[in-house]
């Protein structure tokens, strides 16, 4: 019995067994403190998260040499045993190992960015965090208006990169044009509102057109792209209804809703300045050809009759 626990003890393969698992052990524990010394060391968000993903990286490199270096003269007996179980593995987890490839593709395609803000398998939001399996995002949207934090975070898998478009609001141009639309009453003074509006998108959006001016050149020098107007314009359009007015404009992605915001308080505060020059208008409706009703009194009960007048 005491032979059989010492040979049990000695074994070749459980002293390596627990060789690997001491230095996985090692590994990690060197992992997390060079994280941690980043954490308190670094205080640019951007410049931590990257270093902190690449001591990780580096850990799970270092893991698989210690385990490969410990079982390096049984590695080659496994060949074929390996080549089997990973046939069937890869079937199993297709779709994890796609999720592998998504990151391989993430990390070398420059499709988003930490900090990027994307549409991903139908997600919409910020990217917090890109991980060997899956993108996490803090999603805006859904219940809350405009591009404003809901305060869920979603984690979509890497797969979605090769089944989905890939919006991206931030990548190389990271600004948007937007648009606000004014109806006004027939009969204002259509001159004086389209100066006017031009005033105020002046005003307000023309520090991010120059802002824009060189990201967009490099965009236009990048791709295909035709050259296009990043100063505020206004357009005039008569409906059946009201003049409508249309303010293009561009603006930083993360700004787009404080600057609607300006832009609407500008307009309102001029068009109370206007003296009646500018009237906004409303849908309105009117009822023609209503029949008269004759109402008739028998016995104390009414009944009505309607009587068509031409």
């Amino acid at each position: 019995m005491t032979v059989q626990l010492t040979n049990w003890i000695f074994n070749p393969t459980l002293v390596k067994f627990l060789v690997a698992l001491a230095g996985l052990a090692i590994v990690y524990a060197l992992s997390k403190a060079a994280q941690r010394g980043i954490s308190r060391r670094i205080e640019d968000a951007s410049t931590r998260y990257n270093a902190r993903k690449f001591v990780a990286l580096f850990g799970y490199f270092l893991a698989v040499v210690v385990v490969a270096t410990v079982f390096s003269d049984r590695l080659a007996g496994l060949t074929v045993a390996l080549g089997v179980a990973g046939a069937g593995v890869a079937f199993a987890l297709q779709e994890v190992i796609v999720s592998v490839a998504g990151w391989m593709a993430l990390s070398f395609g420059r499709y988003y960015s930490p900090g990027d803000r994307v549409q991903l398998g139908g997600i919409k939001g910020d990217v917090i965090d890109i991980g060997i399996l899956r993108t996490t995002l803090m999603e805006v949207g859904q219940w809350v208006n405009a591009d404003l934090y809901n305060g869920r975070i979603v984690r979509v898998a890497n797969s979605f990169v090769f089944k989905e478009p890939v919006f991206n609001y931030s990548a190389d141009f990271p600004f948007l044009w937007d648009e606000i639309i004014l109806p006004v009453r027939f009969g204002s003074d259509w001159e004086y509102t389209r100066k006017m509006l031009q005033q105020v998108a002046d005003e307000v959006c023309r520090g991010f057109a120059v802002q824009s001016l060189a990201s967009w050149k490099d965009a236009v020098h990048k791709y295909r792209l035709e050259e296009a107007r990043i100063e505020p314009v206004i357009t005039l359009a008569a409906t059946d209804n009201w003049i409508e007015f249309t303010t293009r404009y561009i603006v930083a992605y993360q700004e787009r809703r404080v600057v609607r915001d300006r832009l609407f308080t500008r307009i309102l505060e001029e068009v109370d300045k206007s003296g009646n020059r500018v009237r906004l208008a409303s849908a309105t409706f009117e009822i023609v050809n209503l029949p008269r009703v004759d109402i008739a009194f028998a016995e104390g009960k009414a009944s009505a009759q309607p009587s068509y007048v031409p």
